[in-house]
């Protein structure tokens, strides 16, 4: 697979900022958004990491809900776009799913959206997630069989594209996936985005009255799932010695006696 950080390149990452703007860009984030939401769930206080947080616009969601946002992206040009909207509101890091620099069990909530398909190893990057998570796991992703899937693709065919470096999934499979790291789990699931690109700008309310959870069809799936804290790694030496003196080597006043 092509370096990400050549893929991810300033114009690329204006260009997203770009689409944003527009009208049917507008609509199918907040789709997707409100999906998001519903299934995290997000708290004031909490840690959230955006693993692969491209210009941040979803660092700026987590941030509005009182979140602790730290993100990470293989592209530095991305990373620049996002500190532009976040600045010191947010941590970032350059980095890649597969090797996340952090400590095990440092969030409480992990986040993959529209990066999981982009990665070289998908299985290590979900592995990853869970390791450096303390709460639960969000992954966002492009449904290779849905009817925007397909016009992406098609797209990409035309001319160059993004998305001609992107590696599509179905539900199966990111369930599957999930399932190598973590055996019996509850995880939740579902979809918004049905209709034909060209559809937004006046098909919104038949959209909006299709089922979401659960739903396969969607061109874009939300996956969320909890991990239990259960072990952690030390990864920073203790550098302060500790005196022991004659006193402290004392033992507890009865102690003796009650062990005779």
């Amino acid at each position: 697979m092509k370096d990400k950080a050549a893929i991810f390149n300033e114009a690329v990452a204006r260009s997203y900022d770009g689409w944003l703007q527009t009208a049917t860009g507008r609509y199918i984030d907040g789709r997707e958004k409100s999906l998001i939401l519903d299934l995290i769930a997000p708290r004031g206080g909490e840690r959230l990491l955006d693993v692969g947080c491209g210009t941040g616009e979803h660092l700026l969601l987590f941030r509005r809900k009182g979140c602790d946002v730290t993100g990470i992206d293989p592209s530095p040009d991305m990373l620049k776009l996002a500190g532009e909207k976040l600045g010191n509101r947010a941590d970032f890091h350059l980095g890649c799913a597969e090797d996340l620099p952090f400590s095990d069990n440092e969030f409480d909530i992990v986040t993959l959206i529209t990066s999981l398909e982009f990665t070289s190893d998908p299985d290590r990057a979900i592995s990853e997630a869970i390791r450096v998570c303390r709460g639960r796991v969000f992954l966002g992703v492009l449904n290779k069989y849905s009817c925007l899937g397909l016009h992406r693709r098609m797209h990409g065919a035309d001319r160059p594209s993004v998305y001609d470096h992107a590696r599509f999934f179905h539900i199966g499979e990111l369930i599957a996936m999930i399932r190598n790291s973590l055996q019996g789990i509850r995880i939740r699931w579902g979809s918004v985005i049905f209709l034909p690109y060209g559809w937004y700008g006046f098909a919104q309310k038949m959209e909006e009255a299709i089922p979401v959870m659960k739903n396969p069809f969607g061109a874009f799936f939300g996956i969320s799932f909890p991990v239990t804290f259960t072990y952690a790694t030390i990864q920073e030496p203790i550098r302060e010695t500790v005196q022991i003196t004659a006193k402290n080597r004392q033992p507890v006043p009865g102690t003796v006696r009650g062990m005779k």
